[in-house]
């Protein structure tokens, strides 16, 4: 039986990599030119695996992205609707009364159909803990030149994967960063 392997393969004219299946044998002996070492590739392997495990008090990145947009609005309008929540994240109606049920159900949110919704301390918490991420994200950016519309963009998909610690650092570094060059 052949097990088939994924390999990247690089024309020599500086054109695109392309992913086709190869021997077992062909894979074992072009896996050395594609990769530094083997503790390299086990590392890398690891941390992709790692990052995988990652698991946030039963709650996903689209549920953390529900919480931080009715924390916006409420702060805005001092509610939020269903609608606002559906136009703001790009999805149906029925998939936030879904997704209402579940907050509610892990403790996230109040919700009762066709009364209205409140964040529980525990989803304001989240919801707080999301918008500093992305403040300290996307003043980052920012600050290295990024465009404002960009470094919000970047700042989104970023701030449900960032690490406590890298957060701690990063918020460092723009809170040293701007004293040292009295930035606003």
């Amino acid at each position: 039986m052949m097990v088939g392997y994924f390999m990247m393969h690089s024309d020599s004219g500086g054109g695109e990599d392309t992913l086709d299946t190869s021997s077992t044998a062909t894979a074992r002996h072009n896996r050395g030119s594609l990769f530094q070492g083997k503790g390299e590739l086990d590392a890398r392997l690891t941390s992709i695996r790692d990052a995988n495990r990652t698991i946030r008090e039963d709650r996903t990145d689209r549920m953390e992205d529900y919480l931080e947009v009715i924390y916006e609005l409420v702060l805005q309008k001092g509610y939020a609707t269903t609608v606002d929540i559906s136009d703001y994240l790009n999805v149906s109606s029925p998939s936030v009364t879904r997704m209402m049920k579940k907050l509610h159900e892990t403790g996230f949110l109040r919700y009762e159909k066709y009364r209205g919704m409140s964040l529980t301390d525990k989803g304001i918490e989240v919801a707080k803990a999301i918008r500093k991420k992305h403040g300290i994200l996307a003043e980052f950016f920012k600050m290295i030149g990024v465009q404002n519309d960009v470094a919000n963009e970047d700042a989104e998909g970023i701030e449900h994967h960032l690490h406590s610690e890298t957060l701690k650092k990063l918020e460092d570094f723009v809170r040293n960063l701007k004293a040292t060059h009295k930035m606003q």
